[in-house]
C-alpha cells in the first residue's frame, strides 16, 4: 500500500498465512499532505483538503509499485520505531530509486537542511530537483500546472439514490481500505466519492471488537482479509453498485484478473448469503458452485462440512419414481422401482397456513384442504401436474425427526426426507412458488439444509410477490364450500336421486379405506361422499369398532395397494346405483375405460357378490373371476372366490403371548422375535440415558407411547386406549397383547426412532377356528386356564383358516407333536365344534364329529351333565342352535 508520496507498506512473501508488515518511508524528501477527514468525536474540527500535487505524487507511487518486488535500506530508525530509509524497484539496489524518481518528476522536494557533503544520495537529489525546476516539471509548473486537488466526498446523503443513479453500470475505483475479506472502501472515479462497499451475496469471517477495544478474529478472517488486500488494495477495479439496504451500499468489485467474490467462495473465504444474493447481478449459480465446489474440497470454512447426503448412495440420492398420492401441497407420496413407497416433502418451500388460531370455529371440523387459503388450489395444482406420472427426484437433505413438549411450539414430525422433484424439466417446487401456492422457507446462514436450487425458489417467490398472485394477491381468498356428506344418512338421501339420474358424474378419488370403499369428491355438487364399489365382496381392512380394533382380513392390504395404485386422486366417473344405511352410496367406478369392480376380481382380489346378477355388468365380472381361477401360474389364491376350493394349510411359527378372557389370543411372528429384542433392548438403553420427565406425557386415547410395565418395570410400546383420568389411563400393549390400567405419570412420549415405522406392532389378534367359546363364565374360564398352561408364552404353529367380525379364525398346532390345540380341546371335552358351511372347510371340520361324540359318551367336563344341547333352559348357558 502506498500511504502518501514519501510513505510506503511492505510485506514479505506469505509462508503458512499473512506475513508481518512495515511501513518504509522515504528519506531526505518531502511530499504533500493527504486529505484527512476530522475525527467524529471532535465536531469542532474540520477536514483538511489535499496539499498540491500530494495526490498526484501518492498515484505516481501507487501505479508504480503495487503489487511488485522491491529492495529498501532502512539509513534512520526514530525512538518511536518509525524507520527511514530508501526504496529500489526490483530484487537489489541496482534498481529505479523511487525517491529520485520522485524529485525528477517534480512531485517532490527535497530536505536540504540535514544534506551532508559527503553523502552522493543526498547531493543527487539536490540536482535532479534543480534539474525539474529548470524543466519547469510537476509543482515547478508555472502558474501552478494542472495540479489535482480532489474534492472528496465522505458522505452521501441519500445512499440509495445515489446507488440508483449510477443504474447497476460498471463504475471506474480505486480500492483505498480492505476492513475484512468482504467489505472494502472505494474511491470512485472520476468524482472521489469515497464509499464503503460490501460484497454482495457472500460474507468473509470477521473482526469482532471486544468491550476493551482490541479485535478478535473469527477462524481464517485474517487469511480472508489478506486474500482480498492482496489482490485488490489500492489496485485500478471496476466496481457495480448494485443496491442499498438499510444505508449498505452493496456492489460486486471487478478486476482485469476476475471477480473477487467468486474467488472468495472457490477457496473456501466465504459462504453464500441469502439476503444479498438476489441482487447479484453476474448470476447467483456461479456462487452457489464456488460455495459447492470449497465445500466438495473442504477448504478453510468447510474444512469440517458434511454433506446433507454425504452417507446416502448414490441410488438412493437420485432416482426415477411414480406419483401415488399428493399429500397437502408440499409433499408426495411416490413408489420406488423396488415397489417400496416412499413420501417426498417438497425441498425449501412451505404450503399455504392459517396464521394464529387455525380453527376459530369451534363447532365445525378443520378440513385443511377446503378451509387453508390456497391449499386446495396447490393441491390441485400438483395432482394435475404429477399424479400417476414419474418424476425425477434428487433428495437435498434429510431433516432429523423433531419432539414436541410443553415449553415448545415445534410441533412433533417424523423424519422427512426431502428433494426436488421434477417432470419434463420443470421443478414442482418452484412452479407452486411461482404460482403462489407456497412460500420460500428461510433458514439461518449457518443451516445448510436447503434445496438445491433454492435461488431459484426465492426468484420465483419475488416473482409472485410482484405479481400479486396466490397467497400474495390483495383479492378476497378463494372459499371452497365443500359439503361432506359421508354418514349422513338425510343429506345423503336427498343427493340420491339426483345422482341416479345424473348417469355417470365426475368424481376425484380423495381417500381409499379399503379395496371397495372410498371417499369421492364431487366438483359438480361440491360435496365429499363415501362409495362402495357395487357387485364385489372385498377383503375388510382393519378398522375402529365398539369392541375395539377390527384386525383385517387376509390380503385386504393388497386389495386397498391395488386400488390406490389405480384410482387415488385421480379423475374418476361413478354411477350411483343405491345407498346403505349408513348413507353410503353404492355404485360403479370407472377410470379411463376401466371398472374398478371388474379389476379387483380380475386380480382375485375380490369376488362377486350376487347382488351384481341385477346389474348389466354381471357377466364380465363372472368372466373375470373364472379367468382369475384359472390362471393359477399368474394369481396367487388371495382371495377364495368361490366355494370348493380346497383348504390352504401354510403353517408358520408363532409365539403365544396372551390369552383373553373370551379365549381370544395374540401373537407374535417368531421371524421378527430377533428385530423385537433388539428395538426393546436399545430403546431402553436410550430411556436409562435420557429418562423421561415424569408427568410430561399428556395421553390422549389412540396415541402411541412407551408405558413402564408394573410388573417388572420395564418400558414398552404401547397405545393409549381410554383415559378416565390422569391416574387412570388404559393402555395396551402392542408388542404382546395384554392390557394394563396406569397413571399418566407412567407414560412417556415414544421416541420416534422405535415407532411402528421403524418395526410394526408385533402382538396379532386371533380366535379358534372350528370351536364354540363356552357362553357359561366357569367353562370358560376352565378353557382359558387350560390354554394358559397348555400354549402362553410357547412356540406353536399357526395357519389362517378364515377371516372374521374381529379378527382371523386360525387354527394351531403344539411345536413337538404337531397336534391341534382345538382338536385337544374337542377332545377333552372342553368346547365343542363349529360347523363351518363353507365346502372348502367341511373336510377341516368332518374331522372332529366323532371325537365330540365319544367324549360326550364319556361325561367329560361340559358333557359331565349330559348332552345339554337338548335343553333350550337359559341357565345351563347354551341354546340349540335352529
Amino acid at each position: 500500500m502506498v500511504l502518501s508520496g514519501c510513505a510506503i507498506i511492505v510485506r514479505g512473501q506469505p509462508r503458512g498465512g499473512p506475513p508481518p508488515e512495515r511501513q518504509i518511508n522515504l528519506s531526505n524528501i518531502r511530499t504533500g499532505a493527504l486529505a484527512r477527514r476530522a475525527p467524529q468525536s471532535q465536531p469542532d474540527q474540520k477536514d483538511t483538503p489535499d496539499e498540491p500535487y500530494a495526490f498526484q505524487a501518492r498515484e505516481f507511487l501507487r501505479k508504480m509499485l503495487i503489487g511488485k518486488e522491491v529492495c529498501f535500506t532502512v539509513e534512520v530508525k526514530t525512538a518511536l520505531g518509525r524507520e527511514y530509509g530508501m526504496v529500489y524497484l526490483g530484487r537489489d539496489t541496482t534498481g529505479e530509486n523511487i525517491a529520485e524518481s520522485l524529485v525528477n518528476e517534480g512531485l517532490a522536494t527535497v530536505r536540504r537542511e540535514g544534506i551532508r557533503g559527503n553523502n552522493p544520495d543526498q547531493a543527487r537529489l539536490c540536482d535532479l530537483e534543480d534539474q525539474a525546476k529548470a524543466s519547469k516539471k510537476g509543482m515547478w509548473t508555472e502558474g501552478g500546472g494542472t495540479n489535482t486537488v480532489r474534492d472528496l466526498k465522505y458522505i452521501i446523503e441519500n445512499p440509495r439514490n445515489f446507488v440508483d443513479s449510477m443504474h447497476q453500470k460498471p463504475v471506474n475505483a480505486v480500492i483505498e481500505h480492505v476492513r475484512d475479506g468482504s467489505v472494502v472502501r472505494a474511491l470512485l472515479l472520476p468524482d472521489y466519492y469515497l464509499v464503503t462497499v460490501m460484497l454482495s451475496g457472500v460474507k468473509c469471517p470477521t473482526f469482532k471488537r471486544e468491550a476493551d477495544g482490541t479485535e478478535s478474529p473469527e477462524p481464517f478472517a485474517a487469511e480472508a482479509k489478506f486474500f482480498t488486500e492482496s489482490r485488490l488494495l489500492q489496485r485500478d477495479v471496476q466496481i457495480i453498485l448494485e443496491s442499498c439496504p438499510n444505508q449498505v451500499i452493496l456492489g460486486t468489485v471487478l478486476h482485469p484478473n476476475g471477480n473477487i467474490t467468486e474467488l472468495l467462495l472457490k477457496e473456501g473465504f466465504a459462504r453464500c448469503v441469502d439476503w444479498s444474493m438476489a441482487v447479484y447481478t453476474q448470476g447467483a449459480e456461479k456462487l452457489r458452485a464456488g460455495e459447492k465446489s470449497a465445500k466438495e474440497r473442504k477448504v478453510r470454512i468447510w474444512k469440517d462440512y458434511v454433506a446433507p447426503t454425504a452417507n446416502m448412495d448414490q441410488k438412493d440420492r437420485q432416482f426415477v419414481a411414480k406419483v401415488m398420492q399428493v399429500v397437502n401441497a408440499d409433499a408426495v407420496v411416490v413408489k420406488l422401482n423396488s415397489g417400496e413407497y416412499k413420501t417426498i416433502h417438497l425441498s425449501s418451500i412451505r404450503p399455504p397456513r392459517i396464521e394464529g388460531e387455525k380453527n376459530k370455529d369451534k363447532d365445525k371440523r378443520f378440513r385443511p384442504i377446503y378451509d387453508i387459503p390456497y391449499m386446495f388450489e396447490a393441491r390441485e395444482f400438483m395432482r394435475k401436474k404429477i399424479i400417476g406420472k414419474k418424476v425425477n427426484v434428487t433428495v437435498d437433505y434429510i431433516r432429523a425427526a423433531t419432539s414436541s413438549s410443553e415449553t415448545s411450539t415445534i410441533p412433533a414430525f417424523a423424519e422427512r426426507t426431502c428433494a426436488t422433484v421434477t417432470i419434463g424439466g420443470i421443478n414442482i417446487a418452484e412452479a407452486l412458488v411461482s404460482k403462489g401456492f407456497a412460500t420460500v422457507i428461510r433458514y439461518r446462514q449457518d443451516d445448510d439444509q436447503r434445496s438445491s436450487h433454492y435461488d431459484e425458489l426465492l426468484a420465483a417467490e419475488a416473482r409472485a410477490i410482484k405479481n400479486g398472485k396466490g397467497l400474495h394477491s390483495k383479492k378476497e381468498v378463494p372459499i371452497h364450500r365443500v359439503a361432506d356428506i359421508s354418514g349422513e344418512t338425510q343429506k345423503a338421501k336427498q343427493f340420491l336421486p339426483f345422482l341416479q339420474r345424473a348417469g355417470r358424474s365426475e368424481a376425484v378419488v380423495e381417500y381409499v379405506f379399503s379395496g371397495s370403499r372410498l371417499k369421492l369428491y364431487m366438483p359438480k355438487e361440491t360435496c365429499l361422499i363415501t362409495f362402495l364399489l357395487a357387485g364385489i365382496e372385498c377383503p375388510r381392512g382393519s378398522r375402529n369398532m365398539p369392541g375395539g380394533m377390527q384386525v383385517a382380513e387376509p390380503f385386504s392390504d393388497e386389495a386397498m395397494a391395488f386400488t390406490k395404485e389405480l384410482v387415488l386422486q385421480r379423475e374418476v366417473e361413478v354411477e350411483v346405483e343405491s345407498m346403505d344405511k349408513a348413507g353410503n352410496f353404492i355404485g360403479w367406478l370407472h377410470i379411463e375405460g376401466v371398472n374398478l369392480s371388474v379389476a379387483l376380481v380380475e386380480n382375485a382380489l375380490s369376488k362377486v357378490h350376487f347382488t351384481a346378477e341385477r346389474s348389466s355388468y354381471y357377466k364380465t365380472l363372472v368372466s373375470g373371476e373364472e379367468a382369475s381361477r384359472l390362471r393359477k401360474d399368474k394369481v396367487s389364491p388371495q382371495f377364495d372366490v368361490e366355494t370348493g376350493v380346497e383348504r390352504t394349510a401354510n403353517y408358520r411359527a408363532v409365539y403365544v403371548t396372551e390369552i383373553t378372557d373370551t379365549m381370544h389370543f395374540y401373537t407374535q411372528d417368531a421371524e421378527t422375535g430377533t428385530q423385537l429384542e433388539n428395538l426393546m433392548e436399545t430403546m431402553r438403553a436410550e430411556i436409562a440415558a435420557q429418562p423421561p420427565v415424569e408427568g410430561s406425557y399428556a395421553a390422549r386415547r389412540g396415541d402411541y407411547c412407551i408405558a413402564n410395565f408394573s410388573a417388572d418395570g420395564e418400558w414398552y410400546r404401547a397405545r393409549v386406549e381410554k383415559v378416565q383420568s390422569p391416574a387412570k389411563v388404559h393402555v395396551f400393549y402392542i408388542d404382546y397383547g395384554n392390557r394394563e390400567i396406569v397413571p399418566s405419570t407412567r407414560l412417556a412420549v415414544i421416541p420416534p426412532a422405535f415407532s411402528i415405522r421403524t418395526l410394526a406392532a408385533q402382538a396379532t389378534e386371533y380366535t379358534f377356528a372350528y370351536i364354540q367359546v363356552p357362553q357359561d363364565e366357569d367353562a370358560r374360564a376352565d378353557v382359558v386356564d387350560s390354554l394358559v398352561r397348555d400354549i402362553q408364552n410357547t412356540q406353536c404353529l399357526l395357519n389362517v383358516e378364515h377371516s372374521g367380525v374381529t379378527c382371523p379364525h386360525v387354527t394351531l398346532q403344539f411345536a413337538d407333536s404337531k397336534d391341534d390345540v382345538g382338536l385337544s380341546l374337542v377332545k377333552e371335552g372342553m368346547v365343542m365344534v363349529d360347523v363351518r358351511k363353507e365346502k372348502h372347510l367341511q373336510k377341516m371340520v368332518g374331522k372332529w364329529p366323532p371325537w365330540r361324540n365319544s367324549k360326550r359318551e364319556m361325561k367329560l367336563n361340559i358333557w359331565r351333565y349330559g348332552d345339554f344341547r337338548d335343553d333350550d333352559a337359559d341357565e345351563f348357558g347354551y341354546k340349540l342352535k335352529k
